[in-house]
Protein backbone atom coordinates (compact mmCIF):
# COMPACT_ATOMS: atom_id res chain seq x y z
CA UNK A 1 0.00 0.00 0.00
CA UNK A 2 0.82 3.63 -0.72
CA UNK A 3 0.39 6.82 1.25
CA UNK A 4 0.87 10.09 2.67
CA UNK A 5 1.89 11.33 6.47
CA UNK A 6 1.33 14.78 7.95
CA UNK A 7 2.96 15.36 11.55
CA UNK A 8 1.12 17.52 13.59
CA UNK A 9 2.22 20.43 15.41
CA UNK A 10 3.29 18.60 18.45
CA UNK A 11 5.15 15.77 16.61
CA UNK A 12 9.06 17.85 17.62
CA UNK A 13 7.70 17.82 21.02
CA UNK A 14 8.43 14.15 21.18
CA UNK A 15 10.98 13.41 19.07
CA UNK A 16 13.46 15.37 16.57
CA UNK A 17 13.13 12.24 14.45
CA UNK A 18 12.19 14.10 10.76
CA UNK A 19 10.62 10.33 9.61
CA UNK A 20 7.30 12.00 12.55
CA UNK A 21 8.08 15.49 12.19
CA UNK A 22 7.76 16.22 8.16
CA UNK A 23 5.28 15.23 5.38
CA UNK A 24 6.60 12.15 4.29
CA UNK A 25 5.34 8.89 1.45
CA UNK A 26 4.04 6.09 3.00
CA UNK A 27 4.46 2.40 2.51
CA UNK A 28 2.71 -0.08 4.32
CA UNK A 29 1.40 -3.54 4.77
CA UNK A 30 -1.89 -5.32 6.25
CA UNK A 31 -1.91 -8.80 6.76
CA UNK A 32 -3.21 -11.21 9.47
CA UNK A 33 -0.68 -13.57 11.72
CA UNK A 34 -1.39 -17.67 13.04
CA UNK A 35 -3.55 -20.10 11.95
CA UNK A 36 -4.05 -19.73 8.44
CA UNK A 37 -6.91 -21.38 8.22
CA UNK A 38 -8.57 -19.21 10.37
CA UNK A 39 -11.33 -16.54 9.21
CA UNK A 40 -10.48 -13.18 9.02
CA UNK A 41 -13.79 -12.67 11.50
CA UNK A 42 -12.68 -15.17 14.24
CA UNK A 43 -11.28 -13.58 17.52
CA UNK A 44 -8.04 -14.67 17.96
CA UNK A 45 -6.64 -13.64 14.67
CA UNK A 46 -4.21 -11.32 15.28
CA UNK A 47 -4.54 -8.37 12.31
CA UNK A 48 -0.84 -6.32 11.77
CA UNK A 49 -0.29 -2.92 10.14
CA UNK A 50 3.62 -2.51 9.01
CA UNK A 51 4.35 0.64 7.29
CA UNK A 52 7.39 3.00 6.43
CA UNK A 53 7.86 6.79 7.31
CA UNK A 54 10.81 9.16 5.85
CA UNK A 55 12.81 8.95 3.08
CA UNK A 56 16.52 7.08 2.98
CA UNK A 57 18.54 8.56 5.78
CA UNK A 58 15.65 9.25 7.57
CA UNK A 59 13.41 6.89 7.34
CA UNK A 60 11.10 4.90 10.40
CA UNK A 61 9.55 1.83 10.40
CA UNK A 62 7.17 0.51 12.50
CA UNK A 63 5.48 -3.52 13.07
CA UNK A 64 1.80 -3.00 14.71
CA UNK A 65 -0.80 -5.01 15.46
CA UNK A 66 -4.19 -5.17 16.89
CA UNK A 67 -3.14 -6.21 20.54
CA UNK A 68 -1.40 -4.04 22.91
CA UNK A 69 0.96 -6.82 23.90
CA UNK A 70 2.88 -9.83 22.64
CA UNK A 71 2.54 -13.46 23.43
CA UNK A 72 5.78 -13.72 25.59
CA UNK A 73 8.06 -11.90 28.14
CA UNK A 74 11.30 -13.80 26.97
CA UNK A 75 13.11 -15.80 23.79
CA UNK A 76 12.99 -18.93 26.23
CA UNK A 77 9.02 -19.28 27.18
CA UNK A 78 8.43 -18.10 23.56
CA UNK A 79 10.27 -21.21 22.14
CA UNK A 80 8.95 -23.17 24.65
CA UNK A 81 5.30 -21.88 24.17
CA UNK A 82 6.11 -22.87 20.21
CA UNK A 83 7.52 -26.67 20.60
CA UNK A 84 4.39 -26.95 23.39
CA UNK A 85 2.12 -26.04 20.79
CA UNK A 86 3.54 -28.23 17.93
CA UNK A 87 0.66 -30.40 16.57
CA UNK A 88 1.20 -34.23 17.42
CA UNK A 89 1.03 -37.95 15.03
CA UNK A 90 -3.20 -36.74 14.77
CA UNK A 91 -2.20 -32.97 13.28
CA UNK A 92 -3.20 -31.29 16.35
CA UNK A 93 -1.48 -29.78 19.07
CA UNK A 94 -1.87 -31.45 22.65
CA UNK A 95 -4.62 -29.76 24.69
CA UNK A 96 -2.92 -30.63 27.95
CA UNK A 97 0.15 -29.98 27.22
CA UNK A 98 -0.43 -26.55 26.11
CA UNK A 99 -3.14 -26.37 29.42
CA UNK A 100 -0.56 -26.82 31.56
CA UNK A 101 2.19 -24.57 29.57
CA UNK A 102 -0.11 -21.79 30.17
CA UNK A 103 -0.96 -22.46 33.77
CA UNK A 104 2.49 -22.00 34.50
CA UNK A 105 2.89 -18.79 31.81
CA UNK A 106 -0.06 -17.38 32.03
CA UNK A 107 1.19 -14.17 30.71
CA UNK A 108 1.41 -16.17 27.93
CA UNK A 109 -2.57 -16.20 27.58
CA UNK A 110 -2.54 -12.35 27.96
CA UNK A 111 -2.78 -11.28 24.32
CA UNK A 112 -5.34 -13.91 23.77
CA UNK A 113 -7.87 -11.94 26.28
CA UNK A 114 -6.99 -8.79 24.72
CA UNK A 115 -7.81 -9.90 21.67
CA UNK A 116 -11.13 -11.85 22.95
CA UNK A 117 -12.23 -8.61 24.86
CA UNK A 118 -11.95 -6.20 21.34
CA UNK A 119 -15.31 -6.13 19.30
CA UNK A 120 -15.11 -7.26 15.89
CA UNK A 121 -14.27 -5.21 13.07
CA UNK A 122 -15.25 -4.90 9.48
CA UNK A 123 -12.02 -3.21 8.37
CA UNK A 124 -8.58 -3.57 8.57
CA UNK A 125 -8.92 0.58 8.68
CA UNK A 126 -11.74 0.44 11.92
CA UNK A 127 -8.67 -1.42 14.13
CA UNK A 128 -6.64 0.41 16.63
CA UNK A 129 -2.90 -0.85 16.21
CA UNK A 130 0.50 -1.15 18.95
CA UNK A 131 3.99 -1.44 18.32
CA UNK A 132 3.92 -3.17 21.35
CA UNK A 133 7.59 -2.27 22.37
CA UNK A 134 9.42 0.84 24.64
CA UNK A 135 11.06 3.13 22.37
CA UNK A 136 13.22 5.56 23.76
CA UNK A 137 12.55 8.95 21.86
CA UNK A 138 14.59 12.37 21.84
CA UNK A 139 13.64 15.79 20.91
CA UNK A 140 15.30 18.68 19.81
CA UNK A 141 15.76 19.62 23.43
CA UNK A 142 18.24 16.53 23.67
CA UNK A 143 15.08 15.39 26.40
CA UNK A 144 14.68 11.83 25.88
CA UNK A 145 11.65 9.75 27.47
CA UNK A 146 10.09 6.59 26.49
CA UNK A 147 7.07 5.99 24.34
CA UNK A 148 4.75 3.51 23.18
CA UNK A 149 2.89 4.12 19.23
CA UNK A 150 -0.21 3.10 19.44
CA UNK A 151 -1.97 3.73 15.41
CA UNK A 152 -5.76 4.41 16.16
CA UNK A 153 -8.72 4.76 12.91
CA UNK A 154 -9.61 8.54 12.52
CA UNK A 155 -13.22 6.71 12.14
CA UNK A 156 -13.55 4.30 14.42
CA UNK A 157 -17.14 2.64 13.37
CA UNK A 158 -17.57 -0.36 11.60
CA UNK A 159 -18.20 -2.73 14.63
CA UNK A 160 -18.95 -6.66 13.47
CA UNK A 161 -21.49 -8.27 15.24
CA UNK A 162 -21.46 -11.51 15.84
CA UNK A 163 -24.69 -12.58 14.19
CA UNK A 164 -22.91 -10.39 11.07
CA UNK A 165 -19.70 -12.53 11.49
CA UNK A 166 -21.01 -16.01 11.10
CA UNK A 167 -22.45 -14.31 7.23
CA UNK A 168 -20.04 -12.22 6.17
CA UNK A 169 -17.56 -13.80 3.95
CA UNK A 170 -14.32 -15.17 5.56
CA UNK A 171 -11.88 -13.19 3.85
CA UNK A 172 -13.69 -9.98 4.09
CA UNK A 173 -10.58 -7.92 5.41
CA UNK A 174 -8.89 -7.46 1.86
CA UNK A 175 -11.60 -6.76 -0.22
CA UNK A 176 -13.33 -4.25 2.48
CA UNK A 177 -9.88 -2.61 2.20
CA UNK A 178 -10.29 -2.33 -1.10
CA UNK A 179 -12.98 -0.81 -1.29
CA UNK A 180 -12.19 1.93 1.23
CA UNK A 181 -9.10 2.55 -0.53
CA UNK A 182 -10.46 3.30 -3.45
CA UNK A 183 -12.83 6.43 -1.34
CA UNK A 184 -9.51 7.48 0.05
CA UNK A 185 -10.83 6.57 3.74
CA UNK A 186 -8.33 4.96 5.43
CA UNK A 187 -6.73 7.64 7.61
CA UNK A 188 -4.74 6.44 11.05
CA UNK A 189 -3.70 8.78 13.88
CA UNK A 190 -0.14 8.18 14.69
CA UNK A 191 0.01 8.61 18.91
CA UNK A 192 2.62 8.79 21.43
CA UNK A 193 1.42 7.20 24.63
CA UNK A 194 4.31 9.27 27.49
CA UNK A 195 5.94 7.27 30.05
CA UNK A 196 6.06 7.61 33.79
CA UNK A 197 8.54 6.85 36.15
CA UNK A 198 8.57 2.99 37.12
CA UNK A 199 6.69 2.11 33.61
CA UNK A 200 7.82 -1.53 32.83
CA UNK A 201 9.65 -1.17 29.95
CA UNK A 202 11.45 -4.31 29.47
CA UNK A 203 7.99 -6.87 29.38
CA UNK A 204 6.24 -6.99 26.65
CA UNK A 205 3.18 -8.71 28.59
CA UNK A 206 1.90 -6.40 30.28
CA UNK A 207 0.86 -3.29 29.76
CA UNK A 208 1.76 0.20 31.31
CA UNK A 209 -0.34 1.06 34.31
CA UNK A 210 -3.56 3.01 33.20
CA UNK A 211 -2.28 3.10 29.74
CA UNK A 212 -5.55 4.10 27.93
CA UNK A 213 -5.61 7.37 29.95
CA UNK A 214 -2.47 8.65 30.39
CA UNK A 215 -1.33 11.13 28.45
CA UNK A 216 -0.62 11.11 24.61
CA UNK A 217 0.57 13.10 21.94
CA UNK A 218 -0.70 12.88 18.28
CA UNK A 219 2.46 12.72 16.18
CA UNK A 220 0.70 12.77 12.81
CA UNK A 221 -1.40 11.65 10.42
CA UNK A 222 -1.20 8.63 7.88
CA UNK A 223 -3.40 8.19 4.95
CA UNK A 224 -3.58 5.03 2.42
CA UNK A 225 -3.99 6.16 -0.95
CA UNK A 226 -3.54 3.21 -3.29
CA UNK A 227 -2.01 -0.05 -3.72
CA UNK A 228 1.40 -0.43 -5.04
CA UNK A 229 2.21 -2.48 -8.14
CA UNK A 230 4.63 -4.44 -6.56
CA UNK A 231 3.38 -5.35 -3.19
CA UNK A 232 6.12 -7.15 -1.72
CA UNK A 233 7.31 -4.35 0.70
CA UNK A 234 9.70 -5.68 3.29
CA UNK A 235 9.60 -4.06 6.39
CA UNK A 236 12.70 -4.14 9.09
CA UNK A 237 11.49 -2.67 12.89
CA UNK A 238 15.51 -1.90 13.26
CA UNK A 239 15.25 0.66 10.89
CA UNK A 240 14.51 4.03 12.95
CA UNK A 241 15.69 7.22 12.18
CA UNK A 242 17.58 9.35 14.49
CA UNK A 243 15.52 10.67 17.52
CA UNK A 244 14.08 7.25 17.88
CA UNK A 245 16.23 4.57 19.56
CA UNK A 246 15.99 0.80 20.38
CA UNK A 247 13.86 -0.44 22.62
CA UNK A 248 15.58 -2.08 25.80
CA UNK A 249 13.77 -5.60 25.48
CA UNK A 250 15.45 -8.78 24.54
CA UNK A 251 12.61 -9.48 21.78
CA UNK A 252 13.01 -6.05 19.79
CA UNK A 253 17.07 -7.33 19.29
CA UNK A 254 15.90 -10.88 18.73
CA UNK A 255 12.63 -9.53 16.24
CA UNK A 256 15.50 -7.45 14.46
CA UNK A 257 17.78 -10.14 13.85
CA UNK A 258 14.81 -12.47 12.72
CA UNK A 259 13.77 -9.83 9.90
CA UNK A 260 16.96 -9.66 8.75
CA UNK A 261 17.36 -13.25 8.02
CA UNK A 262 13.81 -13.53 6.71
CA UNK A 263 14.72 -10.27 4.49
CA UNK A 264 17.95 -12.10 3.11
CA UNK A 265 16.09 -15.45 2.36
CA UNK A 266 13.95 -13.38 0.10
CA UNK A 267 16.34 -12.02 -2.03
Amino acid sequence: MRGTYVPSDRAKEITRSRSFTEASRVLARFSVGGNPTLADTDRPVLRRFSFRLGSDGHRSELLTQNAPVHFARTLDQMLALLKAAIPGQNGKPNAKRIKAFSAANPETLRQAQCLAAQPLRWSFADTTYWAVHAFPATNSRDETRFIKFKVAPVSGDGTLTDDDAAIVPSDILNDELGLRIATRDVRFSVIALLDRPGDPVMDLTIRWPEEDEREAVRLGTIVITGVEANDEIILEPGNLAEGIGYPPDEMFAARCVAYAISRAKRR
